[in-house]
């Protein structure tokens, strides 16, 4: 089960997640690619990981820029599994 984070908890991870930010009340961050082929590689990588962790993100794609939001629905907030997906995404750029 997914753990709520409470504010304190979410400032203390953003320090350890390079360029996430809290947007809308989720962890959000823009990638931007060299071009879409770059940009799909990449949100199929992500997509790989999600499935693995069956924590999936909300994200969007026009041609080279990939924007992704991750929060907790069953928690009804920010969770220590969005933070585990952030820095897998992380991870894979």
């Amino acid at each position: 089960m997914a753990k709520l984070l409470s504010k304190d908890e979410i400032d203390k991870e953003l320090k350890s997640l390079t360029d996430w930010s809290v947007k809308d009340q989720k962890l959000y961050r823009k990638f931007t690619f060299g071009n879409f082929v770059e940009a799909f590689g990449f949100m199929t990588k992500v997509a790989l990981e999600a499935e693995k962790k069956n924590h999936h993100p909300e994200w969007s794609n026009v041609y080279k820029t990939v924007e992704i939001n991750l929060t907790t629905h069953d928690v009804g907030g920010l969770s220590d599994l969005d933070v585990e997906l952030a820095k897998v995404i992380n991870s894979l750029t």
